[in-house]
């Protein structure tokens, strides 16, 4: 029976260590999490050889191509996030001791957020410069799997997680639009009904992201069945393919702002439209938010809209 007490793993387990240990976690392997952390391969192998040597287990196995975390690593895992957890929130604490705004801020936002994410983080570095932003840009099912594994102070999002415990504070307004080409011929009418949109090529997300979602349910509540005419992955591919004349799409007015100011396409007049939404800061329930974050959110609770519209 492995036997090992806490005095033991503190003399021969570092932070180090278990930093090392969330990011082959983080990345799935030992040469993508060396590059992340600054460090050689062989250094990463032998600080993972060691932990697992402390705690008495193997920390990884081997599956095929995958590097995948033995019951044993997950369990290690779980305690060396929260320990780096509590050590940043420490670092927060004793920064709001001193006065000072400098540290970390971590946040992780679903790809429709990269249109107005930097300039408000932009607008904040300037006013704090010793704080050091890290941003994540990904789709929503790896931003929730940040949340749940703790990895980011703050997650920007369209719709909240309802199946975890977060707390969710609405920022700033998310209105979706219809948007078309600059000379269709839909462009000079008011009050279009829906139904009408079902006459043109609908240019969709594909199924599950939030826009879609919206706008499904906007027309089935009307009785309606929207067949997209193409379903694409991304925004930049809907709005070149708007601008092409391939048809028209719904999308949150945030994403379109140089597009619409440069005449490359208009909002047609829809009833019912703009869809009203928000953009939320999440984070989990039970995480307690350091000086930077928790000023970060009141900046952009306070101020995000003014910003974004001047």
């Amino acid at each position: 029976m492995i036997r090992f007490s806490a005095d033991t793993l503190a003399r021969t387990t570092t932070l180090r260590q278990l930093q090392i240990l969330v990011a082959v976690a983080r990345h799935g392997g030992y040469t993508r999490a060396a590059k992340a952390l600054h460090l050689t391969q062989p250094t990463v192998s032998m600080q993972i050889k060691k932990l697992s040597e402390n705690i008495g287990l193997p920390l990884f196995e081997q599956r095929g191509k995958k590097l995948q975390l033995t019951s044993a690593g997950k369990k290690t895992l779980e305690a060396s996030r929260d320990i780096l957890n509590r050590l940043d929130l420490l670092g927060g604490e004793i920064s709001s001791l001193t006065g000072e705004m400098k540290g970390e801020l971590r946040i992780a936002v679903v790809t429709t957020a990269k249109y107005f994410m930097p300039h408000l983080l932009g607008v904040f570095i300037q006013r704090y410069p010793d704080v050091q932003p890290r941003l994540f840009v990904t789709n929503r099912e790896r931003v929730l799997q940040r949340l749940q594994e703790n990895e980011d102070d703050l997650l920007i999002m369209g719709r909240v997680p309802k199946e975890l415990e977060v707390e969710a504070i609405p920022f700033l307004d998310n209105d979706l639009v219809v948007i078309a080409p600059p000379r269709h011929r839909l462009t000079k009418k008011r009050a279009i009904p829906l139904e009408q949109l079902l006459e043109e090529r609908f240019l969709l997300r594909e199924p599950g992201s939030g826009t879609r979602l919206a706008t499904d349910k906007l027309f089935s509540s009307q009785g309606l069945v929207l067949e997209p005419y193409m379903e694409l992955g991304s925004i930049e591919a809907i709005k070149q393919a708007v601008m092409a004349g391939l048809g028209i799409s719904v999308m949150s007015r945030h994403n379109l702002r140089l597009e619409l100011d440069g005449g490359k396409m208009c909002m047609l007049n829809v009833k019912d439209f703009p869809l009203h939404r928000h953009w939320f800061a999440v984070h989990a329930s039970d995480r307690n938010l350091n000086l930077v974050s928790q000023t970060f959110l009141n900046f952009i609770r306070d101020e995000g809209s003014m910003i974004l519209h001047e």
